[in-house]
């Protein structure tokens, strides 16, 4: 939970100072864009990953994932005086970082399997999960609260404010890489692959081979259709959120409120997405109705948000108030939705291992929110339509899950056959 929650952190510490990062670094739009890309394409090897975590178990991929992130967070703090090497070093660092993404997102439900109860299982996925959507909710408030915005625009501002930014910027990348370190040795010294003994039927059961996992998995029509649910509108959220300053900025939002507002959106959504799972966990089977609340109330708060931008056409009141209020609730509602997603997804095609399936649902998420931000390293002058994606996304996952027949074999196996 942890090691998701700092690669969290250092994935998303570039969109909340963009302005400051520009000043200090010489990056420009295209930069700031791709070093969020970084994150999706660092999904790229997922499928090594899932295949590493069902053979290998957890502690070898953790420990391989771990000294990645401390490998990247390293790099990007080398000094070197040219800022061109510079900028190539905190790119590659990028890099090794998105390389943990698809432990941090797929390790969740394998966890809580193995060393969970069914009772508490749903509760255990949503806190290793959305620890990761914490950390970038930190980057959000650590960053323009330690990085100071540039005093007027980057061609007039003073050589010591820039450089003071410069110095907080490099104070920021310093202590991230010492979190990393500290969690790579807490690993490095204990983390056990599992538990003496299996805390339920399903933990102990055997599982399919990583061969047939993918044949079950691009058979089952179902599994599809609840994977494209979350794929799309989740993946077009992280890239949305990863460039929310970027966003923000033409509306006249400044870094310190886009930082904020960001910050409540991912916090909410974690806070009640731990109260779902834990309700999930006391009245089973209702994965499905709690995920149809969710995916309407994200489609009317990104409407709202995006009709709020248009404010010349629409005119609404585009104001703090409106605009916090639009993009907490739709980030309550879309990272709640993640835990819900995954336990769904176990329960509609065990026994494929855990680690497979979310594997393959974080990938095409990923490869949704690649995509999405390869075109904004094109089309970063204009942004509304990057925000029409967001309703549209949502309300195309709500008609998925109106479709959708929920099953629940896991949990069968575990109430039934244990009985």
């Amino acid at each position: 939970s942890l090691l998701g929650f700092a690669q969290g952190l250092v994935w998303n510490t570039w969109g909340p100072i963009q302005n400051s990062a520009r000043l200090a670094f010489g990056f420009s739009g295209w930069d700031i864009a791709l070093l969020v890309f970084w994150g999706p394409i660092g999904f790229a090897p997922c499928f090594f990953f899932m295949w590493l975590m069902d053979k290998k178990g957890l502690r070898v991929t953790v420990l391989l994932t771990s000294s990645l992130m401390v490998l990247g967070a390293g790099l990007r703090c080398v000094p070197v005086s040219d800022l061109e090497i510079r900028k190539k070093l905190i790119h590659g660092g990028q890099l090794l970082n998105g390389l943990a993404g698809p432990t941090v997102m797929n390790a969740a439900p394998f966890l809580s399997t193995t060393w969970f109860s069914p009772d508490e299982r749903a509760t255990a996925t949503a806190i290793a999960s959305l620890l990761n959507y914490l950390g970038s909710a930190a980057a959000f408030l650590v960053g323009p609260l330690v990085v100071p915005p540039p005093n007027g625009t980057a061609q007039v501002a003073a050589p010591s404010n820039t450089q003071h930014i410069k110095d907080r910027i490099e104070a920021v990348l310093y202590a991230e890489f010492g979190m990393v370190s500290l969690i790579f040795s807490a690993a490095l010294a204990y983390f056990p692959s599992r538990p003496p003994f299996p805390p339920s039927v399903a933990a102990a059961s055997q599982r399919l081979s990583y061969r047939r996992s993918f044949c079950r998995l691009l058979s089952n029509f179902r599994f599809l259709m609840i994977a494209l649910a979350y794929a799309i509108p989740l993946g077009v959220f992280s890239g949305w959120s990863g460039v929310l300053d970027l966003i923000l900025t033409p509306i006249h939002v400044s870094q310190v409120d886009a930082g904020w507002i960001g910050f409540w959106s991912i916090v909410g959504g974690c806070v009640v997405g731990i109260a779902m799972a834990r309700f999930a966990d006391f009245i089973r089977g209702m994965l499905k109705f709690i995920l149809l609340l969710l995916l309407s109330g994200a489609t009317l708060a990104s409407t709202w948000f995006t009709l709020t931008c248009l404010t010349s056409v629409t005119h609404l009141p585009l104001t703090t108030a409106t605009l916090y209020t639009s993009c907490i609730l739709l980030g309550i509602f879309l990272n709640s939705s993640v835990p819900i997603f995954f336990e769904l997804f176990v329960e509609t095609v065990y026994p494929v291992p855990e680690g497979i399936s979310c594997g393959v649902v974080t990938f095409l998420s990923n490869v949704f929110m690649g995509v999405l931000l390869f075109f904004l390293t094109f089309y970063h002058t204009e942004f509304s339509w990057f925000n029409w994606c967001l309703p549209g996304s949502c309300l195309l996952s709500l008609l998925l899950i109106l479709c959708f027949r929920e099953s629940y074999d896991r949990l069968y196996l575990d109430v039934v056959v244990s009985v």
